[in-house]
């Protein structure tokens, strides 16, 4: 029993002192709470600071302060977690406001948490916002491309009107009944404040701002002049701040140096040093210098830019003994010859003796300008060279080291020379079709220093020794060669006064042959009575480019020369005219002969091309279709560039329609599908000045019919025509045709005894024959006394000609024997009478007996024999033949005679 009850009164005990423990830890949370709280600002920041008791440090877990941020009637809440490290001592919370302070009362709460303890709100402490009538914030600077928020009070008794922004009107929102708000984005700089209006139905009231960047500066470079001391420069950057927001630079080094920006210039001082500030009259551009001695090594440079917005810092290193901006040097005349001049120097930096330099001279004759390149370690002497004596130049002198390409020092001052003999001619060439143009330029006074007596060319071809010369008259400035195209040649030219002949000028002469370079033309046009050019550059030219220049034909060639470290060319020259095309070409000059690049054509300023350009207007119907051609355009009636042509018809009311080319060599266009009426074709070149040299032709169109008609009575024409000549022809060579094509034929004469001695019947062979197959057959007379036919088959018969003659067969079909009747015929005059007569007529000659070549064969003798005719199928020409073929008659006297209606032969007898 007794040790159930001490166990009870264990247990009870632990009880209540763990109890007492919780409770005593939980009553000892309230020293934490915030204390000695104070609420403050900073421009547009809120500043809360606050303390809580060191006993706080013993806490396990990080406690949470948490603030309530309270502006009219908005809140802003806030957690901030407290590291334990920080427990037990003084704290501190910013918070920016998105408006103004000045616009509005913003109050702050606190209250301390830890675990499940929450400790009560703090005493509110409070901003009073401002409740005089004007626009708040007050000349702040604010980057540009920030959001912005401005705010108007509006005194007691006024009413609020509107808010402007650098004079616009913008929109506002109301914080209070008295506070008026407008929120922008400040999208540009500006170099001058930016003026805040607020308007009430009484005054106005403004505020200024400043809209700037960030610290952009670049490019921080150091280098020195002396050795003695560093110049830093850089470039400044987008800074619109006025005088009062100084921007300050700090170059850090191995002397640490303060630049403060000033309207004056950058005070400059060692830091942590009571140095005297020095003043850097062009701080404002960049540039700071600092007395220092300059040692080798590299240094690092840093330049640490800050502003209202923000800051920057720029680094640099370098060993500023290879950084070297030298002095100008001064500049000693030593020597004058009577074309070169010596120029010596001393430097007053004892260091740029022991340094690679680079010099250059300027020389200038008041018109033109020369820079020569010098080199050499530490420099001090030049001559120059290939002077005119007796003329003024000014020739100044600059150097720079010759490491790392530093900057040039300032020129030096002028000398003086002249000379007597004329200068060198500039000389060039041109080539046209197969001769060769050789050209200079006239000397000025100053170049022939005295009257030009005469200039001598010389030429001769590469690859010999032997030159030809030609003296040129001093008012002539071109020579034309008949050189050999296929030849490279070189070619001189001198000029003389009195005092002896200038030194040579040479022009190489490129051969034209087949593997030449061609390239293609392109077009151009001026401006301003010029043209500029520019050209890809070429390895070809080692000593420059020549670019020459004439009108289209054969005008005046004129040309410049390029140093080779250009590619571009403004070309102008007072025989420039408006309308005129050109044509530029651009040379490589070489070693030897230039080398063509590229060539240009086009106006220095283009004209409206006159009406009436196309001057032989011509067409060509074909159904249809009209086509229209012209000659091609000269280029001197070219005052513009030709783009195209355009072809218009028109009837007589409206126009029809139009059709164009951009091929500008064209010379046709075609109208199609027109009616069968009168049209106005009119031609029109396409230019920048729109339709320009219209010409227009009048053409009345004929139908298919038309034409059709035309033809035939064409044809007929002709076929008359040719008639008519076959018909005079013929008319004037009748006796010739009718000697060859129809020869005379004899008249047969028939004798009264040959028909009827025998009482036989004469038939006739009517077999067709043309006269042309018989040709000069003689006569055959009958003596009378004999027999006159005997009939034999057709195929066997023959004739009994005369002794020694007879007629071959012609192997001709023949028709049925004709049977006539023998009946005595009327005698003619001087013919013996024939029973022939008046009875029958020959198909193919008229047998009545005519006087007409009248034929008798008196060297030939009739045979004694009886003869026997027998008619064949055709006719032979007679021919020699055997006398015992003759004799082979068949006596028949009854047969009756078979003629071929061709040729008869009849015998003639012999007189009695």
């Amino acid at each position: 029993m007794s040790m159930i009850m001490i166990t009870w009164i264990l247990l009870v005990s632990l009880f209540s002192k763990s109890t007492q423990s919780g409770n005593g830890q939980q009553a000892g949370l309230w020293q934490c709470e915030p204390q000695n709280l104070v609420l403050d600002r900073n421009d547009e920041m809120l500043i809360l600071n606050w303390e809580d008791d060191p006993s706080c440090s013993a806490l396990h877990d990080v406690p949470i302060y948490e603030i309530v941020v309270l502006r009219e009637d908005k809140q802003v809440h806030h957690e901030v977690p407290m590291n334990h490290n920080q427990s037990g001592s003084s704290h501190s919370w910013k918070w920016k406001s998105s408006l103004p302070l000045e616009c509005a009362s913003h109050s702050v709460r606190l209250r301390f948490r830890y675990n499940n303890y929450t400790s009560p709100w703090t005493q509110e402490q409070t901003l009073p916002g401002s409740t005089r009538y004007r626009v708040y914030p007050r000349d702040r600077v604010f980057e540009a491309g920030s959001t912005a928020t401005f705010c108007c009070i509006v005194p007691a008794g006024e009413t609020f009107s509107r808010m402007n922004y650098n004079h616009t009107e913008m929109s506002t929102v109301k914080i209070s009944n008295q506070t008026y708000a407008l929120t922008l984005t400040l999208d540009r700089a500006s170099d001058s404040c930016i003026d805040v209006h607020c308007i009430t139905n009484q005054t106005s009231k403004g505020a200024c701002v400043y809209v700037s960047y960030l610290p952009d500066d670049t490019d921080l470079q150091c280098e020195t002049r002396d050795f003695k001391s560093v110049e830093c420069f850089w470039k400044v950057g987008r800074s619109h701040l006025p005088h009062r927001y100084q921007t300050v630079y700090q170059l850090l080094g191995r002397y640490n140096i303060i630049i403060l920006g000033t309207t004056t210039g950058l005070r400059v001082g060692t830091k942590g040093s009571e140095a005297p500030v020095c003043l850097c009259e062009d701080g404002l551009n960049g540039k700071c210098s600092k007395k220092i001695r300059v040692d080798p090594g590299e240094r690092n440079w840093t330049l640490s830019v800050q502003n209202k917005l923000g800051k920057l810092e720029l680094h640099y290193t370098a060993d500023l003994t290879e950084r070297v901006h030298m002095l100008p040097p001064y500049v000693n005349v030593s020597s004058v010859n009577a074309r070169n001049i010596s120029l010596e120097w001393m430097w007053n930096v004892l260091q740029y003796n022991n340094i690679n330099i680079t010099c250059q001279v300027n020389i200038s004759d008041g018109e033109t300008s020369t820079i020569k390149d010098n080199y050499g370690t530490g420099l001090n002497f030049i001559v120059i060279t290939d002077l005119t004596p007796h003329w003024t130049y000014n020739v100044r002198v600059r150097c720079r080291t010759s490491q790392n390409f530093s900057e040039w020092s300032e020129w030096s001052h002028e000398v003086t020379n002249n000379t007597n003999v004329p200068d060198a001619p500039d000389v060039w060439m041109q080539m046209r079709e197969n001769r060769t143009v050789i050209l200079w330029k006239p000397l000025l006074d100053k170049q022939s220093h005295g009257n030009i007596i005469d200039y001598q060319v010389a030429w001769a071809k590469t690859s010999e020794q032997h030159q030809q010369n030609q003296t040129v008259p001093h008012s002539q400035h071109s020579l034309a060669l008949n050189l050999d195209t296929q030849k490279e040649h070189i070619v001189t030219v001198t000029a003389r006064n009195i005092y002896g002949r200038s030194p040579t000028s040479v022009v190489n002469i490129p051969s034209l042959g087949p593997d030449r370079t061609r390239v293609n033309t392109s077009g151009i046009t001026g401006s301003n009575s010029s043209f500029s050019l520019s050209w890809s550059a070429s390895m070809k030219a080692t000593c420059g480019y020549v670019v020459d220049w004439c009108p289209f034909g054969h005008g005046t060639v004129e040309w410049l020369k390029v140093p080779p470290n250009k590619t571009n060319a403004r070309i102008s020259s007072e025989n420039f005219k408006d309308g005129i095309r050109y044509l530029l070409s651009i040379y490589a000059c070489t070693e030897r002969a230039p080398v063509l690049l590229e060539r240009f054509e086009g106006y220095v300023k283009e004209k409206r091309i006159k009406d009436e350009l196309f001057k032989s207007l011509k067409f060509k119907q074909q159904d249809s279709n009209v086509e229209v051609n012209w000659d091609p355009i000269p280029l001197k009636e070219q005052t513009a560039f030709i783009r195209g042509y355009t072809l218009y018809a028109l009837d007589k009311n409206s126009p029809v329609f139009s059709v164009s080319t951009d091929n500008p060599e064209a010379t046709s266009l075609t109208a199609t599908n027109l009616k069968i009426t009168s049209y106005t074709f009119t031609v029109t070149a396409q230019t920048t000045f729109g339709k320009s040299g219209n010409t227009s032709i009048i053409v009345t169109l004929n139908s298919q019919t038309d034409n059709l008609i035309k033809s035939v009575f064409i044809s007929l024409g002709a076929v008359f025509g040719l008639l008519s000549l076959i018909t005079i022809l013929c008319y004037r060579h009748w006796a010739c045709i009718t000697q060859k094509i129809y020869p005379p034929i004899p008249t047969p004469v028939l004798k009264d005894k040959w028909l009827t001695s025998s009482g036989g019947q004469l038939l006739m062979d009517q077999s067709f024959h043309s006269e042309a197959d018989v040709m000069d057959v003689p006569e055959l007379h009958y003596k009378s006394g004999g027999a006159l036919i005997s009939y034999a088959s057709r195929e066997d018969m023959s004739f009994a000609f005369p002794k020694g003659y007879y007629n071959k067969d012609l192997k001709m079909c023949t028709q049925p024997p004709l049977t006539l009747p023998t009946t005595a015929l009327k005698s003619q005059s001087g013919l013996p009478t024939s029973p022939f007569r008046g009875l029958f007529t020959n198909p193919s000659y008229d047998l009545i007996m005519q006087t007409r070549n009248q034929q008798t064969n008196s060297g030939l003798e009739v045979q004694e024999e009886t003869p026997t005719l027998r008619c064949s199928s055709g006719y032979k020409p007679q021919s020699q033949s055997n006398p015992d073929i003759l004799n082979q008659i068949e006596a028949d006297s009854d047969s009756p005679m078979f003629c071929v209606t061709t040729y008869i032969l009849l015998p003639q007898p012999s007189s009695t």
